[in-house]
């Protein structure tokens, strides 16, 4: 098995990798960062973020959206339908 630092992904992201991922400004990471809407580590002054944590913030936005998206097309959304996860292949 071929470990992902062999591979040439490093485990941890700094604010500005994560800024260019999401196709954002550093000061919108920044602030994700310090509400704790996206979770980090601090190593020493700086901010770490772990690839696979903002893999799964990405997946979360998209699930919220999904949810958002389905409310808004239905007066009477269920609640089944709304906390569902998403279908497979989504």
């Amino acid at each position: 098995m071929v470990s992902q630092f062999a591979a040439g992904a490093t485990r941890f992201l700094t604010p500005a990798d994560c800024a260019e991922v999401l196709n954002v400004e550093l000061a919108d990471v920044t602030s994700l960062l310090e509400s704790g809407e996206l979770p980090s580590i601090r190593v020493g002054t700086q901010w770490r973020i772990e690839r696979d944590v903002l893999e799964s913030y990405i997946a979360e936005l998209y699930e919220r959206q999904r949810r958002h998206a389905l409310w808004q097309q239905s007066d009477f959304a269920s609640l089944a339908e709304l906390s569902a996860p998403a279908p497979a292949g989504d």
